[in-house]
C-alpha cells in the first residue's frame, strides 16, 4: 500500500518523509486556503516545493468545472513537475477531461467519488487514480468501507490499471481497514500515520528495557 498524505504543509510533508515511508502528496484548493496560498503564482509555486521534497506523486487539483478550463489548468500543472498528477472533479466534465489528459499522456485522480459507478466511470475514461472520500460518508452514516470493497471488486473484475485512493482517511484503523480491503493507496494526515506506530505495550515494553537497562549501569 502507498502512503500519501493530505496536505499543503511544508513542515508535515518534510516530517513524513523522514520516516522514509512516505509515497506521495494529495493536496486541494481548501488545504492551500489553509495555509494562506492564494493567487495562481504562488499556488504554483507551492506545487513546485512540494515536488522538491518528495519523489512520488503530488495530486494538484483543477479550480475550473467546465472541459475547456480544466484542459488548460490541467496542462499548466503537468507542465510543473513530471510527479504531478492532475485533480479533476467527478462530474461528467471531468470525465471529458480524464479522458483528453489520458489521450495526451497526462496522469489524473478523479476525486469526490462516492459510489462504485462514479469509480467504474472514471476508471473507463482512463484516471490513474480514482478517490473514494471514506471518512465523508461515515460522516453521513455510510459506510465508507463497504465503497472500498465494492470499487475493489470491479476493478479486479476488469483488470483497470486504475489505483484505489482512500481519501479523507481520518485515522489509523481507516488506514488498516483499507489495507485489508485492498486499497492501492491511502491518503490521509500526519496524524493517522504516525497513529499507526503507537501502542502502549511498545511504551510500557520500552520503559522496562531503558529501567533494567539502567540497573545495570549502577
Amino acid at each position: 500500500m502507498k502512503f500519501f498524505i493530505d496536505t499543503a504543509n511544508l513542515d508535515q510533508i518534510r516530517e513524513a518523509q523522514s520516516l522514509g515511508i512516505l509515497d506521495g502528496v494529495t493536496t486541494n484548493p481548501s488545504l492551500m486556503a489553509k495555509e494562506g496560498i492564494f493567487g495562481d503564482a504562488a499556488v504554483k509555486a507551492h506545487y513546485q516545493a512540494i515536488c522538491d521534497i518528495v519523489d512520488g506523486d503530488v495530486s494538484a487539483e483543477v479550480i475550473a468545472t467546465d472541459f475547456e478550463g480544466m484542459v488548460k489548468e490541467g496542462e499548466a500543472l503537468a507542465e510543473l513537475h513530471e510527479n504531478i498528477v492532475v485533480k479533476v472533479p467527478m462530474i461528467p466534465e471531468g470525465v471529458k477531461a480524464i479522458r483528453h489528459f489520458t489521450d495526451h499522456g497526462i496522469r489524473t485522480n478523479c476525486t469526490l467519488i462516492f459510489s462504485a459507478g462514479q469509480a467504474l466511470i472514471a476508471a473507463k475514461a482512463g484516471a490513474s487514480y480514482v478517490s473514494p472520500f471514506i471518512g465523508r460518508l461515515d460522516d453521513i452514516s455510510s459506510d465508507g468501507m463497504d465503497l472500498i470493497e465494492g470499487i475493489r471488486t470491479i476493478f479486479d473484475n476488469y483488470d483497470f490499471g486504475t489505483e484505489i485512493l482512500a481519501a479523507s482517511v481520518r485515522g489509523p484503523m481507516h488506514i488498516l481497514e483499507c489495507a485489508r480491503l485492498g486499497a492501492d493507496v491511502m491518503t490521509g494526515p500526519l496524524s493517522a500515520i504516525m497513529g499507526l506506530m503507537k501502542h502502549p505495550l511498545t511504551d510500557i515494553g520500552l520503559a522496562q528495557f531503558l529501567a533494567d537497562h539502567a540497573k545495570g549501569q549502577h
